[in-house]
């Protein structure tokens, strides 16, 4: 009993989702048909309109060339007309001057013939049937006017529905990823001299391979494109990969994709790391700003653990700091629990984290500082800066550093030593770690003229590092290595010996 209750379940499972099935092959078909009909209409007016105006372009012709015809006609009548007037008149003239000369043969009188003789002389001089042009001035043959449409008419019998584009193929080794600009180009398979245009699609994705149907994000379009390459710029590389595809379009269809191709995008991709910043420090994802009021208002009521707080930050008071400007401080104790586990740094370590750490390989970003920013630094760190550390004045971390307070600085730091910069002040930094090969460079982002560069060995994961006070930052990630600073890197090696005297092998 149980087991023909098993199989009779089994049954209704299996008609249960046969009819599932069906229900949905059903409303496919419903679909298609509803679509086959939407579809259907739009071509057949596609067709007429197509004939329509082949219609009328024909009609539009034989309207002109009847019209010349017509003046041909009209030009020649008008001139043989004109031409049988005056041959008529002509004649007539004539008829009358020969009329007088045969009469004047009877005149007897000798002086009266000589006189009639005389006027029928002068009379013949300036006969119009003497000066007419005995030649048409026009012809009767209207061949030139004549039309032949045997190829026309060929043509027109072999008008059919155009054909569909075939694919392109995409060229792989044409196509290029350098510089966050990315050029793509294809081939059709055959010469086609009906397309009109191309259509290219592409997606970022994390899927290394052949395009997934399904992806987490949706295509995106460029349309028009007239020429079989195309070069997609100003990207940023926030995935490790994108997926391209093409189609090609002539005036009436566009045609199948072509096999999609999926070129690798990696780049170094990082946030700031808001949880664990200086309390003074205003963070978002890629953007920090010194806040002045970031440590106010909260409680200030300190028993144990918070007396140890509120000695602790009595301490801080009476150490004697260089380098980074102090700005006027709140003595506001914080509770544990209230501050969270944003006690990373304090004192005057205004210092936010990057949260992505760099392990191997050769990573670059940029950064650009608010305008008027009193005092910053930029550069990497090992992880286990302490709270109080500043930027450059540990073993453990390497920085460029500007002050504009009172007087103008910029110097490269590190171990508590610092080199003067002899260059201008770049209004973007790009920053170049090499891992490892153990340097860490720093150019002009604009020009990707090098600043400074430090040699050394990296003996831990570095993370990227920021300092502020008074003003902000404001970072771009998701680049690649520009290929001048490749090529820089490359032919210059770092310049390593320049700057001796800040390299150094951290223990």
């Amino acid at each position: 009993m149980d087991s023909q209750k098993e199989a009779l379940q089994r049954i209704v499972t299996t008609l249960a989702n046969k009819n599932e099935e069906l229900h949905s092959f059903i409303d496919t078909l419903s679909h298609s048909l509803a679509g086959l009909q939407i579809n259907s209409a739009q071509v057949l007016s596609d067709v007429e309109e197509e004939f329509d105006t082949l219609l009328s372009v024909l009609d539009e012709m034989r309207e002109s060339m009847t019209n010349n015809i017509k003046q041909e006609q009209a030009r020649k009548s008008h001139e043989l007309q004109n031409q049988l007037t005056q041959s008529t008149n002509a004649l007539e003239s004539s008829e009358e001057l020969l009329e007088f000369a045969n009469s004047a043969l009877d005149i007897k009188e000798e002086e009266e013939f000589a006189k009639a003789a005389k006027q029928i002389k002068d009379r013949v001089t300036m006969a119009p049937a003497f000066r007419l042009t005995m030649k048409p001035r026009a012809t009767d043959n209207m061949t030139h006017l004549m039309v032949d449409f045997s190829q026309e008419r060929q043509l027109l019998q072999g008008l059919k529905f155009l054909p569909v584009p075939s694919a392109p193929e995409i060229e792989i080794p044409d196509c290029l990823v350098a510089d966050n600009v990315i050029r793509v180009a294809w081939r059709m398979p055959v010469e086609d001299s009906k397309i009109d245009h191309y259509i290219l699609e592409y997606r970022k994705t994390n899927h290394e391979g052949l395009p997934r149907v399904k992806d987490e994000r949706c295509w995106e379009v460029v349309e028009n494109i007239k020429a079989t390459e195309y070069s997609l710029s100003g990207l940023k590389f926030d995935s490790k990969f994108m997926n391209f595809r093409i189609r090609a379009c002539n005036k009436a269809a566009a045609g199948d994709y072509s096999d999609p191709v999926t070129l690798e995008t990696r780049a170094f991709n990082f946030c700031l790391d808001s949880t664990s910043s200086h309390l003074n420090l205003k963070v978002e994802e890629r953007n920090v700003e010194w806040d002045p009021q970031g440590g106010k208002g909260l409680e200030s009521k300190v028993k144990g653990k918070e007396n140890k707080g509120s000695a602790h930050l009595t301490n801080l008071k009476n150490m004697s700091r260089s380098g980074t400007p102090s700005p006027k401080r709140t003595s506001t104790t914080r509770s544990p629990a209230m501050r969270g586990s944003r006690d990373r740094f304090t004192g005057e370590s205004y210092t936010v984290l990057g949260d992505t750490g760099i392990e191997s390989g050769q990573h670059y970003w940029e950064v650009k500082a608010l305008k008027d920013c009193k005092s910053y630094s930029v550069g990497v760190t090992y992880r286990n800066l302490g709270k109080f550390d500043q930027l450059g004045k540990t073993n453990t971390t390497w920085c460029i550093h500007i002050n504009n307070w009172l007087q103008t600085s910029f110097a490269a730091k590190h171990n508590n030593k610092a080199k003067s910069l002899e260059v201008p002040v770049p209004d973007r930094i790009g920053v170049y770690c090499d891992f490892d090969g153990g340097q860490l460079s720093f150019y002009n982002a604009d020009s990707k003229q090098l600043v400074h560069s430090f040699k050394t060995k990296f003996s831990q994961p570095v993370v990227p590092a920021f300092m502020v006070w008074c003003g902000g930052l404001t970072l771009s990630t998701g680049l690649q290595v520009p290929s001048a600073v490749r090529s820089f890197q490359k032919t210059e090696n770092g310049l390593g010996g320049s700057n001796s005297s800040l390299n150094s092998m951290p223990q």
